[in-house]
């Protein structure tokens, strides 16, 4: 029983926890397709333009339909920034609840410890009073049996004294 309870374990319960937001993504799929659909856009209509403008409408058409690429592209990627700003405050606030659970854990670790030290310090103070308590019995149980033997001796010697007196 002793050595089950030295065995406990009382290490720190939450030493292995992890963050789950660490490795977080950005979804680039809505980005991407609506990148994919403004250029399909734009070339269907400087294709149908460049038919009926001709050459010189077609060049500041081209800038404009530019101006708005370039406008997309920043949508997009103020997008992605939000996803990813996002995903590192939900990171780093896991991080943070995970170093508190930790410290946490350590604590009850070291709790723990010292409970299951002291009750064996216990223990071992119960079995050292009931082994001096069994010795002070056989030594007085000894003495006993020497002062009884000492007893009976000198009632043994005064009676053989007196009797070989008459």
């Amino acid at each position: 029983m002793k050595s089950r309870y030295q065995a406990l374990d009382t290490s720190n319960p939450y030493a292995n926890i992890t963050n789950t937001f660490e490795d977080l993504t950005v979804n680039t799929q809505a980005a991407e397709f609506a990148q994919q659909q403004a250029e399909q856009g734009r070339a269907n209509i400087l294709s149908n333009l460049a038919v009926a403008a001709g050459g010189g409408g077609v060049a500041s058409l081209a800038q404009a339909l530019a101006n708005q690429q370039t406008q997309a592209a920043q949508a997009a990627a103020a997008s992605i920034g939000m996803q990813e700003r996002a995903n590192q405050m939900a990171a780093a606030q896991a991080e943070a609840r995970v170093q508190q659970m930790q410290g946490q854990g350590e604590y009850l670790s070291q709790q723990m410890e010292m409970q299951k030290t002291g009750n064996l310090l216990q223990l071992a103070a119960g079995r050292k009073q009931a082994a001096d308590q069994a010795r002070q019995q056989a030594l007085s149980t000894a003495i006993g049996g020497v002062v009884g033997a000492g007893q009976i001796m000198g009632a043994y010697g005064a009676s053989a004294a007196g009797g070989g007196v008459k």
